[in-house]
Formats: C-alpha cells, structure tokens, sequence
C-alpha cells in the first residue's frame, strides 16, 4: 500500500482520492481554501464520464443530482436552428443506460467529498513548493506544516503551484474572450424540457443555457476581448449583458433579468497549451494542472474524472508510483491533447464576429450532416478504462 498527498480539492482531486483509495492505497487531500467553497456554475459530464464514475460505484448517485442531456442544440440569434445533435444513439449504444448529466458544479463536489472518510480532506493548507528525498515527496505549506508521502499528484487547477515548480515555462493561454456565467432559479420560466443543452451564437458573443436540476438553470455568456483582465468587463452588471445580448431570442434577456448581482460571475477563457509530460518521478500533474481546455466541448471537469480512473487502475497492480504514473502518461496524454486543441478551435470559431465569417459559418453549420456531428460526438465520447 503507497501513501500519496493530493494538492486541491476539485473534482479532480477528491475524485482521485477516491479512486486511490477504492484501489487500496491511503490518499490525503490538501486544499488552500480555508473551506469547500459554493461555486456558482454548471457543469456537464458526458457520457464518457459517467461511464468513468461508474467505474467507482457513483455513476447512479451522481445522475440523481441533475437533469439527463441528450444532446445540444445551436441556434442563431434569431432562435434559427443552425445545428442539433443527437448524441443519444451513440451513448446508447457505447454506454448502455448512461448518458449526459448537467448538474451544479457545488452538487458534485460535495457529493465527491461525502463519499470520502472524514479526515481525508485539510483545508486552509496552501501549498508552496514540494522537496524529494529517498524515502518520499514532502508538500509545503503556507502555515509552516509539512506532509509526506511515497507520491504527490497535483490537482490544483490551471494555475497549479506544483506545475509551477516543476515547469515555469508553461503558462496559461488566453483564447481571446470572456465570459459570464450564473446559476439562476428559472422555475417560473417553465422552460420546455428539451434535454438539450442550447447555445446561440450570434454578433454580440455566445450565450447558452442548461437545466441542472430543481428549477435551476446555468447560463454563460462570452464577449471577445483583445486583451485579458479587462477592468470595465470585470464591472460588468446583469443590465449591461442584457444591453449586449438584446436582441437575442428568448429566454435569454429573461434569464438575465433573473440573476442577481452577488451570482454573477466573470473570467477570461484560457486553456494549458499541450505539455510534453504529465509524469515526473515521483510527482504526477493530473486534470486541469495538466490539460486546462476551454469549455466548448464541455470536457473539463470530465477529463479530471477521466483521470482519476486511469489512475486508480494504474496503481492496481503493484507498481511503484514512478511507473504508475508514467502508464498514466501513456494512457491519458494524447486523449487530453486532442481534446485541448478541439476545444480552442471550436471556440475560435464560435466566437467569429465578422459579418461575411458568421454568415459562411452558419450556413455549414445547417449543411453538415450527421455522420459528422456522429463522428464528432464518437471522438469524444469514445474511451478506454
């Protein structure tokens, strides 16, 4: 049995604990929040993903959490269909009774941490640097503590400080625009229950929303911004976002007349350019410390799950945590990579605000036919445990 210390308490990171723990090793779990936060936003695990939580027992319990999605709908700012896939027949057939789940980002990661044994989680620990020596890898923290292990894997995000230590060069992408996002109580909307996830790209930028369950509802909306961090963007009031999507076909204006300010959130997209190596001795860069992908494919926290999986299935056998994690390397790098770099070009070219480049856009978009949309949706859905 290998100790390992986990740094961030995501779900990439709880659900690796998890997963090390289901397959018979001690993980300790090291979280620089002074508590598990309530985050504001959605998410969706595909199909792919649920398959990964199935594979720890969690699946059933993590789909009574949210709304079941069966595809994704892209409409004009007119409320024009210009796409709809189906990604039901694949899942069907691929997965069987899963499919897509879209959920509150908070609901899963406190799901994830019930799961664990109490003590497994320490927060207000901020990580500062890592030191090896024969016996193992310690983790600093900012209050003075220390803790060691055989291994350490880094979960801690896209601005991950153990990535930092290990690779100062690589540094977070900026994909050119922003976004806002909210949860939003939108029962007294009555929305048609299309278990569609429904996007509308148009002049302004994107906006798109999902039912996560209980009347709720996540939304985002994107604006392209030549530079990041832009101050008067960070300023930016529900009014001003129904300023810069009037127009847009329903419900758009009246989900953003729903959102109260203190739920308002706002951040620039960016991504991790693809790194060499995930693996490195003793020290393994695991989700969004190692594949941070913008969220046009809705992968992120899933390929985190994905992760963890792999993991737990490649310290099964005996390996000592250097091997261990090279398998996963090998395992799980070209995977991210593809889905990192779909991403941003999906995102590219949603985000065209050219008159002459949304028009052309548009019109292929309503030709493609569906062995494409298939074939893009076997892409990402298709995976190995």
């Amino acid at each position: 049995m290998a100790h390992f210390l986990v740094i961030g308490a995501g779900i990439g990171g709880l659900t690796t604990a998890l997963a090390l723990r289901q397959a018979g090793h001690e993980a300790a779990v090291y979280e620089a929040a002074p508590k598990l936060r309530e985050m504001g936003a959605g998410l969706v695990l595909g199909a792919n993903t649920m398959q990964a939580l199935q594979r720890l027992g969690l699946a059933e319990a993590v789909a009574s959490l949210g709304e079941p999605l069966h595809g994704l709908t892209i409409f004009d700012e007119a409320g024009r269909v210009l796409l709809d896939v189906n990604a039901a027949p694949f899942a069907a057939r691929q997965f069987g009774q899963l499919t897509n789940i879209a959920l509150r980002h908070a609901a899963l990661q406190h799901f994830l941490l019930r799961q664990l044994r109490a003590g497994t989680v320490h927060t207000g620990k901020q990580f500062t640097h890592f030191t090896l020596d024969p016996a193992g890898v310690t983790a600093h923290f900012a209050d003075g503590s220390t803790a060691t292990a055989d291994a350490l894997v880094a979960a801690d995000g896209l601005h991950s400080r153990v990535r930092r230590q290990l690779l100062p060069e690589a540094r977070p992408r900026y994909a050119g625009y922003t976004c806002w996002r909210a949860v939003v109580d939108a029962s007294g909307l009555n929305l048609p229950r299309t278990g569609r996830f429904q996007e509308t790209w148009g002049r302004a930028g994107r906006f798109g929303y999902v039912p996560v369950g209980e009347g709720l509802v996540y939304w985002f909306g994107t604006l392209n911004s030549p530079q990041p961090q832009q101050p008067d963007l960070a300023c930016y009031t529900t009014a001003d976002l129904r300023r810069l999507f009037a127009g847009y076909h329903a419900p758009v204006a009246d989900l953003l007349h729903l959102t109260p300010e203190a739920r308002l959130l706002w951040h620039d997209i960016v991504d991790l350019p693809p790194l060499r190596r995930y693996a490195h001795g003793r020290v393994l860069l695991l989700g969004d410390a190692a594949h941070a992908t913008t969220p046009n494919l809705g992968q992120g926290a899933g390929q985190a799950v994905e992760d963890a999986v792999v993991l737990g299935q490649c310290v099964t056998n005996g390996a000592a945590p250097e091997a261990a994690f090279r398998e996963f390397e090998r395992r799980r790098r070209h995977r991210t990579h593809r889905i990192v770099s779909r991403s941003w070009r999906v995102g590219q070219v949603a985000q065209w605000q050219h008159p002459a480049l949304i028009a052309a856009r548009n019109a292929l978009l309503r030709l493609t036919p569906r062995f494409v949309t298939d074939w893009q949706t076997q892409f990402i859905y298709r995976t190995r445990f």
